[in-house]
Parts: structure tokens; sequence; C-alpha cells
């Protein structure tokens, strides 16, 4: 099934030019690009770009990220979005991260999105194993991950040099056969 993907709350679909704007300013907030590869300097022109690169990208195709926006059903707002790579090697593994605006976060939408995409790897691309790296000062995804299921597999300490300092990453991981979680069903 190709995006998008509803669940009760969000609509996850590719991102769009009429999303440039809400994208550019959850990627310019501190708080939020505080954990995440890109600075708050982050143009409209970068994301105008994204979103005409993006254009027809389909989920689980091998290659480069795609975003995948988090748009609310009440009232079609961006609220974030979902990150999605698969690998060429090994086969048939994904990473996966998640960005929400912070107007949006602490009412369990990410979780609802980033569960949904999982769960669309998994059932319907033949997805066996897909994994998310963390920034350990970053409890909140640390939580996040747990809650959905994710076992934490590694932690690299002071193993990449990040925003012009040593972090500690931790990388977690979930595999189809032990997905969906219980308490997700």
């Amino acid at each position: 099934m190709p995006l998008p993907i509803r669940t009760d709350r969000l609509v996850l679909r590719a991102l769009r030019p009429e999303d440039v704007d809400a994208f550019v300013a959850y990627r310019a907030d501190p708080e939020v690009a505080r954990y995440q590869g890109w600075e708050t300097s982050y143009a409209r022109a970068d994301a105008e770009k994204l979103v005409a690169e993006q254009a027809g990208a389909e989920l689980a195709t091998p290659g480069e990220w795609l975003q995948i926006g988090a748009v609310t059903r009440a009232d079609g707002a961006l609220a974030g979005d979902c990150a999605v790579r698969v690998a060429g090697e090994p086969p048939a593994t994904a990473e996966v991260g998640v960005t929400f605006a912070r107007a949006y976060q602490g009412r369990g939408l990410a979780a609802e999105a980033l569960a949904a995409v999982v769960g669309e790897l998994f059932a319907r691309h033949a997805i066996h194993r897909v994994f998310a790296q963390a920034d350990e000062r970053n409890v909140a995804v640390h939580r996040l991950l747990e809650r959905l299921g994710f076992r934490c597999e590694a932690r690299f300490v002071e193993a990449d040099w990040f925003k012009g300092a040593w972090s500690t990453l931790r990388v977690y991981a979930a595999l189809a056969r032990d997905w969906p979680p219980r308490h997700l069903m």
C-alpha cells in the first residue's frame, strides 16, 4: 500500500509545497533541532528542494531518506514527519527517525506516526529489521522507541562528533517477527 497511511489522528503522506512553511518553522526551532542532523538555519529553499526531490518517492525504496509528513486529521496541519531510509545492504533493513513540532509534542502523535510507518514497513514491504539511532541525551526519543517495543541494542560512547562535541549514540531496533508488540495490538 503506498502513501498515505491513516491513523486515528494523523494522515502520513508525502510532503507537499503547502507544508514548507510549517516544515521550516519546526526545523528552525532550536529545541527541535537540538539532536537532529540539521542546524536551525534550515532555510525555505532547502525545504522546497527536499519537497521537489521527493515528489513521487515511494516508501521502502532503497536509497535516500524519505521524509513523510504527519498531518493532523482534525485540522490538516503538518505536525511533524517520520524519516525512513531503506538500506541496500544489509537487505530488508530500514532506519527511521521522527521529528515533531513542539506544539504537537507530548500528545502521543510521534508514537502513533512512527508505529504506523514501522508497521507498514514490516507488513507490506518485507522489511526484516528497523532501527533508529539516537543521541544519548535525547531521553524523550529513547522513551518513545522503548514504548513502541524497540530494544536498545548498542551504546557507542562518544562515537559521533556532533554539533561541535562528542556524542554518545544509542541504537534501537525491532524485528518483523516481534511486531507489533502486544501493547500496540
